[in-house]
């Protein structure tokens, strides 16, 4: 092996990612590349050290102990990088934030956070005192926003999470939010000042798209035997809700504190018996070392000790994930 030889930051990063996935193609998929550019990426990082550094066979890939060796090294190494370009840009520089489930209006939430400002949409800055500068943009869902910050396009992201994550991502629980049921003024159970989700079983779950890439909506169906589901197109919350409301027998569930746009024959009744509890979640790269992250962390935490939002109680609440709300981080 020569001594100061140049490493290129795109193996490093495709080797880096290939051993905490242990799996070429999963790891591909986090970088957005294909599984044949990062084959070749980590075939000319071994090339040039003159080792291999993954056995491969089977499902999937393994650590060669040269591979072990090279691995806390090469995360030290893109740390470094990272910082080099961070130091680079300059910490002035607003904080780069995207917001997902846009159905549940995550931006409501975020900008009781952050303070009172302007959010003029994606690419516009929302200035707030406790957090800084904030630049607000869109992510398409989960996968499309945990690509974009482990490629550094982002600093964090704000929406509902769901395990399993990936490793090289840390997330912050910011809100337990109660759950509405949202249907027509003519079905059954409108006139209800509240309903128990077993009473929704002969109901049509009205969804926004594909109920296995709706993971909340998945596991709630699946955890009071909803059995029938139909999908709408996502055209926004006013022709979701107009839908819902045009039959008799269809529903929908919508965080309790989404302001309802003005749909005629559409009624919101509370959930009890359990209540369903939405998550919104805090998501970023670990390493990140932008001042304006520790401020939206430090503003989020007070919020929520402010005004109570993560109460949880297991008799009377109800949450898709298995972990206690107060030991996710």
């Amino acid at each position: 092996m020569v001594r100061g030889m140049d490493l290129d930051g795109a193996q490093l990063r495709a080797f880096v990612r290939a051993a905490e996935e242990g799996h070429f193609g999963r790891a591909a998929g986090t970088l957005a590349i294909s599984q044949q550019a990062l084959s070749k990426r980590i075939a000319r990082l071994e090339s040039l050290l003159g080792t291999e550094l993954f056995d491969r066979g089977g499902g999937g890939v393994r650590l060669t102990e040269a591979g072990r060796r090279f691995l806390g090294p090469a995360r030290q190494t893109l740390a470094a990088a990272d910082a080099a370009v961070a130091a680079a840009v300059g910490e002035d520089r607003p904080l780069r934030v995207d917001v997902w489930g846009h159905l549940y209006a995550p931006m409501r939430t975020l900008a009781q956070v952050a303070g009172t400002g302007t959010a003029e949409g994606p690419g516009q800055a929302e200035r707030a005192a406790p957090v800084g500068d904030l630049v607000l943009g869109h992510g398409r869902d989960l996968p499309s926003v945990t690509a974009a910050l482990l490629h550094g396009d982002i600093d964090a992201a704000f929406g509902r999470v769901h395990p399993p994550l990936h490793t090289g991502l840390a997330h912050r629980l910011v809100r337990l939010e109660p759950v509405d049921a949202v249907l027509s003024a003519d079905h059954p159970l409108a006139a209800e000042p509240a309903v128990r989700p077993d009473q929704l079983r002969g109901s049509l779950l009205w969804a926004p798209g594909p109920l296995d890439r709706l993971d909340f909506l998945h596991q709630f169906a699946d955890r009071f035997a909803i059995r029938n589901s139909a999908t709408s197109v996502n055209l926004g919350l006013a022709h979701f809700l107009a839908e819902v409301a045009a039959e008799p027998h269809r529903f929908s569930l919508l965080p309790a504190d989404v302001p309802l746009p003005d749909v005629p024959g559409l009624r919101s009744v509370p959930l009890v018996r359990p209540t369903p509890l939405y998550a919104w979640s805090l998501l970023w790269r670990t390493g990140t070392r932008h001042r304006g992250l520790h401020d939206l962390i430090a503003a989020c935490a007070e919020r929520a000790g402010h005004s109570r939002w993560l109460e949880y109680d297991p008799a009377r609440d109800w949450l898709p994930e298995p972990q206690a709300p107060c030991h996710a981080v």
